[in-house]
């Protein structure tokens, strides 16, 4: 077994299996607050939903359909798939008390709550209304969602990475490997040493030969 495979099954977060999955990865501290060891919490009972059939992506616009927001339109900014939860950028939002010490006062800040998938809808980006999706297959053999209401294809969504790196829109600099360089075939095998190898690029010569030694 390979040891990148050895330390990531060592790295890997051991889920008790009446975890209750919230806002917060597992393996923070907030999480195991919420989750001691030992602590039992009611069983919260979550619709399946198979990866394949979800429709809803991190940068979609949706509508919200129930609730004290409902009618408005926001960008969903996370996705919590163990929970069927999504949370949208400034919306659906309580308010929080916090800082509060000896000398200072605190404050109140706003923060997002999640809602359920089933009470957001995606948005046509062809007339801004809300429609049903459904995945289909494109003549190309690409995967895409369609609007059942117009018959448009909704593109997914272009997300920044954590450093601020678009991929479908990044391009080479002068320091970047090309993909040329990269899939070109450099590696010669050989049974030689790699001092073997590096006295013949260098043109070393060498004469002299072990002793023979004998094992009784």
């Amino acid at each position: 077994m390979r040891l990148t495979a050895v330390l990531s099954m060592a790295a890997r977060v051991v889920i008790p299996k009446d975890y209750r999955f919230g806002t917060n990865r597992p393996w923070t501290a907030a999480a195991k607050r919420l989750n001691p060891p030992g602590k039992k919490r009611r069983k919260v009972f979550v619709e399946p939903i198979a990866a394949e059939d979800w429709s809803v992506l991190r940068g979609d616009t949706v509508e919200i359909l129930a609730g004290k927001d409902k009618g408005k339109q926001g960008k969903v900014i996370q996705v919590f798939r163990h929970r069927n939860w999504v949370m949208l950028e400034g919306l659906n939002t309580h308010h929080r008390y916090i800082g509060k010490g000896v000398d200072n006062r605190g404050t109140y800040i706003a923060s997002e709550a999640p809602i359920l998938l089933r009470n957001v809808t995606l948005i046509d980006p062809s007339d801004r209304k809300p429609a049903d999706v459904q995945w289909k297959f494109t003549e190309e053999g690409e995967r895409v969602r369609v609007s059942l209401r117009t018959g448009r294809i909704i593109p997914k969504p272009v997300v920044q990475r954590r450093d601020g790196i678009v991929p479908e829109q990044w391009k080479d600099g002068p320091k970047d490997t090309s993909p040329e360089d990269t899939l070109a075939k450099t590696y010669v095998p050989s049974l030689k040493t790699l001092e073997e190898e590096v006295m013949e690029t260098m043109g070393i010569q060498e004469n002299r030969r072990h002793k023979r030694s004998y094992w009784y």
